[in-house]
């Protein structure tokens, strides 16, 4: 039976007509990377201040390892640890000398905390630059050095707000494995929120995707797909010879398409059930050839889209940007 790390029921937080998170029910398990994902406003934020109790619920409890984050929240504090999406260190200080400043503030001295933060700088790949001052960093490299001053207290959890962001595909990849390795090595369980959906796809055993405050699905990639695709939400791509008025007019003529795009050559069609054979004959006996056909929505972009047009936010490129 898998142990419930996280868990959060009805969990709601308003700021005056706003509600930021409206009755949330979150479960996470132990060894679990899961995904927060929504664009800017959906309540990622608030809901990672209220499970580290740094703000309080106006309904509903958090609780990490049973203790209660709000009445709880300094043991909490104790057994999770938090990588902001813009980790801060002292830029006057190497990269080692940070990591002992952290250490020594949670009890370690002398050749147990030395050992220590070589055993944690090899395993983000930071120990060549260990002894540069941390204000010359990458992006990149601050967020690896932040993983490792979260591991100098050995917690139960790490949460990370946007830890990809802006950073280099190679600084991207590096991270990518470091926080998987986390959850398979280690048995930390990882909670992060990302706009960016490629890598989370990558990593993540389950998502949620959140929009105005609501967790609107949740659930690994193919429960995710599975369960809008049940919902009657179809997305066809094709491409077909020759692309002309006429083939527009079929498109459009085809029992259960309710919208077309077109994307260079080839169009998008959404519809209400699954159109391909159909299409397939219709187009073939009008002397068409197709050049491309897929039924999309297998990857998590296009499957956030479906969810986020069906909760009625407004489709766009914002869950790429970065926003938070």
């Amino acid at each position: 039976m898998e142990t419930v790390v996280i868990q959060t029921k009805g969990l709601t937080k308003r700021y005056g007509e706003l509600t930021a998170v409206d009755h949330l029910d979150l479960t996470v398990y132990k060894g679990e990377v899961f995904g927060l994902l929504g664009p800017n406003g959906a309540g990622k934020t608030t809901t990672t201040l209220m499970l580290l109790g740094l703000t309080e619920p106006d309904e509903g409890e958090a609780r990490i390892n049973s203790l209660n984050c709000t009445l709880d929240s300094i043991e909490v504090k104790k057994i999770v640890g938090y990588l902001p999406d813009n980790v801060g260190f002292y830029s006057g200080m190497t990269g080692r000398e940070n990591l002992r400043f952290t250490g020594r503030l949670g009890g370690l001295e002398g050749e147990a905390l030395e050992e220590k933060i070589e055993k944690l700088l090899a395993r983000v790949n930071m120990t060549e630059a260990a002894d540069k001052k941390a204000g010359t960093y990458s992006r990149g490299m601050r967020q690896r050095l932040g993983i490792a001053d979260v591991l100098m207290k050995d917690p139960e959890v790490i949460i990370m707000d946007e830890p990809t962001l802006g950073i280099d595909p190679e600084g991207i990849r590096e991270l990518m494995w470091l926080i998987r390795d986390l959850a398979e090595r280690d048995g930390k369980t990882v909670l992060l929120s990302s706009h960016q959906l490629h890598q989370v796809q990558r990593i993540c055993d389950r998502m949620g995707i959140f929009v105005h405050g609501k967790m609107i699905a949740c659930g690994t990639l193919e429960e995710l797909g599975r369960e809008i695709a049940h919902e009657g939400v179809n997305t066809l791509e094709l491409a077909a010879y020759p692309d002309n008025m006429k083939l527009r007019d079929i498109l459009n003529g085809t029992k259960g398409v309710t919208n077309i795009e077109k994307n260079s050559d080839v169009y998008v069609i959404h519809s209400s059930f699954d159109i391909r054979r159909s299409l397939a004959r219709e187009l073939a006996g009008q002397g068409y050839t197709i050049m491309h056909l897929r039924q999309a929505g297998s990857d998590l972009d296009e499957i956030y889209r479906k969810y986020f047009e069906k909760a009625g936010g407004q489709s766009g490129a914002d869950h790429h940007t970065g926003k938070k």
